[in-house]
């Protein structure tokens, strides 16, 4: 019974954590617990506590740093891009494909450099190609921000909470341990 107390106040505490961090309802409910025996009481029970988009949580719970998997740039989409398919985050190469246009590299000395394309936003505020023989409209869109890398802010402290509930096992048991005896009397 201590066991099942620590692991749901620690699914609660960690879900409560990621909600207040604005991550979402979704990512908070994919934080489980499990206790073990299942059924009947044990000396030797455990309780279990994980996420099933570790890579995610963790991620918010340290605050990495992100660099791109080739050493060069982060393409991070404005909203002129558009999204992909499915609602995805659109690649430069993808949007090229999609959009007919080619994209050009605009670099600046000071902020993150931009990859542009030379044509025009429609009226849904997304860059597409002018059809305009004499230039009306057209208009230089960017459409990606390119920053070498990202620093994740550190969002969650998940050992803080895990700290907690170990600690309070103790507390736990023994408050189970004179209830259930107390019953029996």
């Amino acid at each position: 019974a201590a066991m099942r107390e620590a692991g749901s106040g620690l699914k609660t505490a960690w879900r409560g954590q990621i909600t207040g961090a604005g991550l979402g309802r979704r990512l908070a409910n994919s934080i489980r617990s499990q206790t073990y025996p299942k059924a009947g009481e044990s000396l030797n029970a455990a309780a279990l506590v994980w996420s099933k988009a570790p890579v995610i949580v963790g991620a918010h719970d340290t605050g990495p740093l992100i660099r791109s998997k080739n050493g060069f740039w982060l393409a991070i989409p404005l909203p002129a891009a558009g999204k992909g398919r499915r609602g995805a985050k659109l690649t430069p190469g993808e949007w090229e494909r999609r959009r007919g246009i080619r994209l050009r590299f605009v670099y600046r000395r000071r902020g993150p450099s931009l990859l542009v394309a030379d044509g025009r936003l429609n009226a849904k505020g997304l860059g597409v190609a002018s059809r305009s023989k004499t230039g009306r409209g057209r208009a230089t869109v960017p459409v990606f921000l390119l920053v070498p890398q990202v620093k994740l802010p550190k969002r969650l402290n998940l050992d803080r909470d895990a700290e907690r509930a170990l600690d309070s096992v103790p507390g736990l048991i023994v408050a189970n341990w004179v209830e259930g005896h107390l019953k029996s009397y």
